[in-house]
């Protein structure tokens, strides 16, 4: 059973490693499955269309993001799993985000497409052992192995499950952009005054 510890991933993706608390693959694929499911379920569906700030994706366009991140980060999994020498390229999402077409799709068939993907992507890992986990290839011009990669799957959507809860559900205090409430005014103390006669117009 490979660790946290035994994985090779480039920098740039280890803020996705530590947005996972488990020490084994097995188990941080597992219960982030679990925990982005019941997240999934919690989203109001009048959120789904919302952006918290001009220019950024809306819930839905982050859940087509996740899709094809973890499709992409499957795909040179297997291709190293299978001692492929070929370098793999990078990608692009913020073009693979505009010519996804999200906003056109339904939020079901999204909920339903990362399931099924998620599912068939814990089969197949949940299928190599040891030595094709420890597996490495060249991603986007860095060393990386299968079982990095399949922390990278589990920390990416960790990562953009507390973006959600922050910045497009407001939760933990923050208030996001486009829902900043009304400062609260403290009531001022009563004063008692002597009558006076009222001036037209004057308010209270």
């Amino acid at each position: 059973m490979v660790k946290r510890k035994e994985i090779t991933v480039p920098d740039f993706y280890k803020t996705y490693i530590n947005a996972l608390q488990e020490d084994t693959l097995q188990e941080a694929l597992a219960n982030n499955t679990r925990r982005f499911r019941k997240l999934l379920k919690q989203i109001p569906h009048k959120k789904i269309n919302y952006a918290y700030a001009e220019g950024k994706w809306t819930i839905k366009e982050l859940l087509q993001h996740i899709i094809d991140a973890e499709r992409v980060f499957i795909y040179r999994a297997l291709t190293f799993a299978r001692q492929d020498p070929a370098p793999l390229p990078g990608f692009d999402e913020n073009n693979w985000a505009i010519t996804a077409k999200a906003p056109k799709r339904k939020w079901h068939e999204l909920v339903d497409e990362f399931k099924a993907l998620r599912s068939a992507n814990e089969l197949f890992l949940n299928s190599l052992d040891d030595d094709q986990l420890l597996q490495t290839g060249s991603a986007n011009n860095s060393p990386i192995s299968v079982a990095g990669l399949a922390f990278v799957c589990a920390g990416h959507v960790a990562h953009h499950m507390r973006i959600i809860r922050e910045r497009y559900l407001g939760e933990q205090g923050e208030l996001t952009v486009h829902e900043k409430a009304k400062p609260m005014v403290k009531a001022k103390p009563v004063v008692k005054k002597k009558k006076k006669k009222k001036k037209a117009g004057a308010r209270k």
